[in-house]
Parts: C-alpha cells; sequence; structure tokens
C-alpha cells in the first residue's frame, strides 16, 4: 500500500494523465489472471436523497498496474429511494465516462459533500475475492436471458464522509455489499492529495429539497 501510494503522489506530481508509462502491480494482482470477460466495468456515484455531493477527480490504478485519472466524470446520482438509510436496491445508469477495461487494485477520489459543507478525500485498496466476483457470473438472467455480470460498482457518498460499496445486480436481484481490503477518508489538513480540488469555491449553499428535507430532522440524517 505504502508503494501505490508513492508511485501515485509521484505521476501525480509529474502532471501524468489518462494511464502511466510504467506499471505496478501488487503481488496478488500480478499472481493472477484478471482479464475481464466483458469490456469494460463501470463505477457510479450516488448520495441519499437530498444529501447532495459530487466527485470532482477520481484516479484508478488497475491491475495490470497503469494509473488512470479521470479528468471528466459522470454526474453524482441523488436517490429518492435511499431516505434514513442504505438500500440495496439503488440502480445506476451506463456511464459514458466512468468506466475502465482493467479491474481496480486502488482508487481515490476527490469529493464534495454539500451537505457537510466541506471536501473529502477517500482511497480504497480492493481484494482479489472483488476482483473474482466482478469476473464471475451471477447465478441467474435478466429479464432478456442474457448472462448477468457484476461489472457496476455502486458507491454511496452520506455525510460525516461515509462511504460504502455494493456490486451492482439486476431486477429483483439486491447489490452486493462488498467490503474492500482498505478504506480511507480524509478531510481538511489530513487530504493527501485533495486539497483546494472542489466544485464549490465560492462555498456551499444548500438548494433543491435539501432545506426542506433536514428541517426537523437531526444530523446525519440517517444510518449510514
Amino acid at each position: 500500500m505504502l508503494k501505490i501510494t508513492t508511485y501515485l503522489l509521484v505521476v501525480l506530481l509529474a502532471g501524468c494523465q489518462a494511464r502511466a508509462p510504467q506499471p505496478l502491480q501488487s503481488r496478488e494482482a500480478a499472481a493472477g489472471d484478471w482479464k475481464l470477460p466483458y469490456e469494460y466495468w463501470q463505477f457510479v456515484f450516488f448520495a441519499p436523497f437530498a444529501l447532495y455531493a459530487n466527485v470532482t477527480l477520481a484516479q484508478i490504478i488497475d491491475v495490470d498496474g497503469y494509473l488512470n485519472r479521470f479528468y471528466t466524470l459522470d454526474a453524482t446520482g441523488n436517490d429518492p429511494k435511499v431516505q434514513g438509510t442504505w438500500s440495496n436496491y439503488s440502480r445506476g445508469a451506463l456511464m459514458s465516462f466512468n468506466k475502465a477495461k482493467s479491474l481496480p487494485q486502488y482508487m481515490m477520489f476527490c469529493w464534495d459533500s454539500v451537505i457537510d459543507k466541506k471536501t473529502y478525500e477517500t482511497s480504497i485498496v480492493f481484494s482479489p475475492e472483488i476482483w473474482q466476483r466482478m469476473k464471475t457470473p451471477a447465478e441467474h438472467l435478466d429479464y432478456d436471458g442474457h448472462t448477468v455480470w457484476y461489472d457496476t460498482l455502486a458507491i454511496g457518498l452520506a455525510p460525516e464522509g461515509k462511504v460504502r460499496l455494493w456490486l451492482q445486480d439486476v431486477g429483483d436481484h439486491p447489490n452486493i455489499p462488498i467490503t474492500p481490503n482498505k478504506i480511507i477518508t480524509r478531510s481538511g489538513k489530513e487530504m493527501k492529495f485533495c486539497q483546494g480540488i472542489t466544485s464549490h469555491p465560492n462555498g456551499y449553499t444548500y438548494f433543491a429539497e435539501t432545506p426542506e428535507y433536514i428541517k426537523g430532522k437531526t444530523y446525519p440524517y440517517g444510518s449510514w
């Protein structure tokens, strides 16, 4: 993990874009065959209803050891079905930008929590168990009789900087909660990469349904 973090810092300072020229693999990634049986996997960010958040930067070191930097991201969803607690049925749409051809070893993203009025930095280290699940088809088919792959990583962003992960399923089948090897969320001076990265440089203002939704409720507005 130290090597990955140090490497990420070096390429950031060097202004690396898209993919780093020299790969860095963990022992687990180098030891297995992690080639995807489908074209790409995607990642979907979403927040509970009216508790808005948005992701400004994402970077992934994939199992082939390459750094992927995402300059443009799909919008962070705001799910009306997620109120007071997480739902295992929150589903994201097909992404235009949030996708990669190799599975993730390590992911870091910067995000604004509008409800918390602050920026967070989240780092995730994925496990071979997660990679294997993403390579293995579901035991059920979709409505059209096609194979179901766990090719969508759903990432929930809640107040207090809470982050949860699922592999998205289809239809009446619940999403699969997953626990990575490590997940750390930092804010303020503890952030290593996200200092000054925000889509709210002039401060945060509650908007849309938020003021009415939180009226009479107690922070953090649910159990996350």
